[in-house]
């Protein structure tokens, strides 16, 4: 499995939501439509090759909402807070340096009821109220390509766009990327994951070096300047074209809405552009024409639309090389340094060490690794992939989390080592893997059509209604390892240790701590954030979101993993706790996976191994309780 962080709709009115970018559908070229700046047009596709984030920037919502309609016409009761507002602030849950508190899950379901616009549809309203300004604006002096979580130059398409722009134009194509220590802070980015971006950069800037291509790095302190910073930059260096692929999260959707508004403004323009998921967000539907909420009929129809449209996996070619005129107009701007990470986000330098030989950085590194694992791996992916014990995933999910690689690029590299071009058919392994590459478009899809995931709230709105535990001794037990569970402990000391963690053990763990410590499901999502080099809010939250019973397509709440089985079906031998717990290291047979029930009690006590700080069985029944109860409490 890719483990993505955890791997495991939308309205009608949606599909033309989407289309208001710079959009086209990459298939059956006599009916793909254009929406550009507003207008309807009829295109062919240009040529290629074939081979947790909520903002407080709320004026954009206030000013639409204002506009919608909720039964009396009131709609002051949808800022009332949550009843549990207090606990998810007291306990770190909500950032209130950033964000406002908890919403109400009334406020939540207006967003299901079209009440208040999604993000995606301000972005919308923002390109087509400004259409006609940027429609007029003619290509000056340079065109900008803005670097975000596409951090390479292979299949790119807003780079891609941007470089075509330049070249038609015969004008320099230059490349940014903002350092923003708040957003670092507000979005809960790992370190690990930090200096695997700043050392990423460092590759970037080498590749396009190379293409004649600038690469400028700034830092911007204050998160809320950095649209009127990336204008004035674009001013200074006289671009009136700036391009960038979309960012599906809350506050990226808001921050893109408002730069769209302040180019015009400026008589700049931005083109934003859908990248990282294989087949963008609004364009699979139910057949009553709503967005899935279940995986499952939701890849099917994922699947058959990549199969209409082939187009949708072909590659974005490299940008062209700047002319050697193009590069004297830009020559100051190859003298920017990568800066080091933030302060507040840096590792220490030991810790650094270790990280850079477990995670090499940039695309290289990725279509390495991918082309490594589908020729030695990916076959047998479907019967491996569950064991943490064997090196049987592909390790690229830290890339696709920071675009070193794009969805497209893995997808296509699978299916080309295929018997069919079916992503459906053929090797058992290869249709596997597929799929769970897949799951991180559909946890984005999800993002897309139910925002208020990205703000604390669950899928569900009702489950936020349970009254969690915040026990903070059983949390600090739970983060180091040390709760007596030997599968548990092994799986978060391999997080402590490298930045990531096996699938398998990601839902073992999140199960454990919402249904066997009932702490709330929250705290571990923003741990994970915290600490995985993959991190990747939409996976990462419908992969909580899943363990936990409160989100998409999740588990019933009544389901909860018995960690003991867990680790008997998935690390039979113990293999994986001995090499995790050395406390257990020497502890022979089926008493790895239970020390004190199954007569290691000495030997693991005097090895310093904790014992269980809770019972599964009282635990299990508890947690039946405390979800029965939590759901009854706005029922009539």
């Amino acid at each position: 499995m890719i483990s993505p962080v955890f791997s495991r709709c939308p309205r009608q009115s949606l599909r033309p939501v989407l289309s208001a970018f710079t959009i086209f559908n990459r298939a059956r070229i006599s009916s793909v439509s254009l929406l550009i700046f507003g207008k309807r047009h009829f295109a062919m596709p240009p040529k290629r090759t074939t081979k947790q984030k909520a903002t407080s920037d709320d004026e954009i919502e206030e000013t639409s909402t204002k506009r919608a309609k909720l039964g009396n016409g009131s709609l002051g009761h949808l800022h009332k807070p949550h009843h549990f507002a207090a606990e998810a602030e007291e306990h770190g849950i909500v950032l209130r340096k950033y964000y406002p508190h908890e919403m109400s899950n009334d406020r939540a379901q207006a967003y299901n009821n079209n009440g208040i616009p999604r993000p995606i549809e301000q972005l919308e309203a923002a390109l087509e109220e400004t259409a006609s300004e940027r429609r007029n604006v003619k290509v000056k002096e340079a065109v900008i390509h803005w670097f975000k979580t596409d951090l390479r130059t292979t299949d790119n398409r807003a780079l891609w766009e941007a470089s075509q722009k330049a070249r038609e134009a015969d004008v320099p194509l230059i490349c940014i990327y903002i350092v923003s220590p708040e957003d670092f802070e507000a979005h809960l980015t790992a370190p690990i994951r930090v200096d695997y971006v700043m050392r990423t950069l460092r590759i970037l800037k080498e590749d396009l070096e190379a293409l004649d291509i600038p690469l400028y790095v700034e830092t911007v302190g204050k998160r809320r300047d950095i649209p009127e910073r990336i204008t004035d930059f674009m001013e200074e260096w006289g671009a009136s074209h700036l391009y960038a692929n979309i960012e599906y999260e809350v506050d990226e959707l808001r921050r893109e809405a408002k730069m769209v508004r302040l180019c015009a403004e400026k008589g700049l323009v931005m083109n934003a552009f859908h990248d990282s998921c294989i087949v963008p967000p609004g364009n699979l539907h139910t057949g009553a024409g709503k967005q899935y909420a279940v995986y499952s009929p939701w890849f099917r129809a994922w699947v058959a639309h990549i199969h209409s449209n082939q187009e949708l996996l072909s590659q974005f070619d490299s940008p062209a090389k700047n002319s050697s005129a193009a590069r004297e107009k830009v020559a100051a701007l190859f003298d920017c340094e990568i800066p080091e990470a933030p302060e507040n986000k840096r590792l220490p330098e030991e810790e650094a060490k270790r990280y850079h030989a477990t995670w090499p950085a940039g695309e290289h590194e990725a279509m390495d690794r991918l082309d490594k694992f589908c020729e030695v791996k990916i076959a047998q992916y479907s019967k491996n992939r569950n064991f943490p014990s064997k090196a049987a995933t592909s390790s690229i999910s830290v890339h696709l989390a920071a675009g070193t690689l794009s969805a497209r690029t893995a997808v296509r590299t699978a299916r080309d080592r295929n018997k069919t071009k079916k992503l459906d058919a053929g090797v058992e392994g290869i249709q596997s893997w597929i799929s769970e590459v897949a799951w991180r478009d559909f946890y984005k899809h999800v993002l897309v059509h139910w925002p208020y995931v990205c703000m604390n709230k669950p899928f569900k709105p009702e489950y936020s209604n349970i009254e969690w535990s915040y026990n903070s001794a059983h949390f600090d037990a739970w983060c180091n390892g040390k709760t007596g569970f030997p599968i548990v402990d092994a799986a978060m000391r391999q997080l402590r240790n490298m930045g990531w963690m096996h699938n398998r053990c990601r839902m073992v763990v999140a199960s454990f701590l919402c249904k066997d410590l009932l702490l709330d499901w929250r705290m571990g999502e923003k741990f994970f954030m915290e600490n995985l080099i993959d991190g990747d809010f939409a996976s990462n939250n419908g992969g909580w979101g899943f363990s936990a019973s409160v989100g998409v397509d999740p588990q019933p709440y009544f389901r909860i993993f018995n960690p003991l089985l867990q680790s008997e079906k998935f690390d039979a031998d113990g293999d994986y706790i001995r090499k995790w717990i050395p406390e257990l290291a020497q502890i022979k047979g089926k008493a790895i996976h239970d020390p004190y029930g199954r007569g290691a009690a000495s030997q693991a006590k005097k090895a310093g191994y904790p014992e269980p700080i809770v019972v599964h069985k009282e635990s299990r029944e508890r947690a039946l309780n405390m979800y029965k109860s939590g759901l009854e409490r706005d029922r009539p």
